[in-house]
């Protein structure tokens, strides 16, 4: 098991000595998850399907925490053998992952559809998105979590794996994610913990493809009447790495101001 040094900047030390490999880090969740750990101690393995976006959040952490050990490597982890170059990038200059975050997934194209407008090239793409690289990494860094007998999977889905309206391939895909998670914390136990963040309506780039009206309706639907903020999705993200939630597994938690869908 991981030692539990401090960090050496005097920060946060809730991660110090583990090393948390979090995907889509170049997106607005997938960067304040990468800012929070560091903040907390963490060696971190970075990836994201944009190179451009990925150095910017790597430069960033690098300038507020410049002890961080830091890794990272533009990938598709959809692809087994991209897969397989972040893990050799890890192995050679960071300590073994223990802590994997899996924030990638999303829709592509429309946001809200009828079930009757699905065709299968839509619903097979967005399956993939949500669900493959999730499976690859977890089969890829799990194995040597159970192995050495200590690790934290966190993944990421959406309050919408409950149904939603419009959303069906979407929801379905995320309702994938959390059976995907409560299977893999039965099969991992009892050294690895395996958890998912299902984020409400966050403050992100998503919010310019909506609605002005079903942005409101959904705020006013939130029993918080607000948005959520990528870095309160951090804080959770957070619980679920560190020895806070070492009596936690198989749990889908739900971050979305109290809102749930509805018909």
């Amino acid at each position: 098991m991981s030692d539990h040094r401090a960090h050496p900047m005097g920060l946060g030390a809730r991660l110090a000595g583990h090393c948390a490999l979090v995907t889509g880090a170049g997106g607005p969740m997938g960067q304040a998850v990468a800012a929070r750990f560091a903040a907390e101690g963490a060696s971190l393995m970075l990836t994201d399907i944009s190179a451009s976006r990925l150095e910017g959040t790597a430069a960033r952490i690098r300038a507020q925490y410049p002890a961080t050990r830091l890794a990272a490597l533009r990938a598709d982890v959809r692809v087994a053998h991209e897969v397989d170059a972040i893990a050799r990038r890890a192995a050679e200059e960071l300590p073994p992952i223990d802590i994997l975050v899996n924030v990638v997934g999303g829709l592509r194209g429309e946001l809200y559809q009828s079930v009757f407008s699905i065709d299968p090239a839509r619903w097979d793409e967005t399956m993939d998105l949500n669900l493959k690289g999730t499976l690859l990494l977890s089969q890829r860094f799990g194995a040597d979590m159970v192995a050495r007998q200590y690790g934290r999977i966190v993944n990421f889905c959406s309050i919408a794996y409950a149904g939603e309206h419009g959303q069906s391939a979407y929801g379905a895909a995320k309702a994938a994610v959390a059976s995907l998670t409560r299977s893999m914390a039965l099969e991992l136990a009892p050294h690895v913990n395996v958890n998912c963040v299902a984020p409400g309506l966050i403050e992100t780039s998503v919010l310019e493809r909506m609605e002005p009206t079903i942005v409101d309706r959904y705020r006013e639907g939130c029993a918080l009447r607000r948005l959520g903020k990528a870095a309160e999705i951090a804080n959770v993200a957070l619980f679920l790495a560190s020895e806070e939630s070492s009596y936690v597994t198989g749990e889908i938690i739900r971050v979305a101001g109290g809102r749930w869908p509805v018909l």
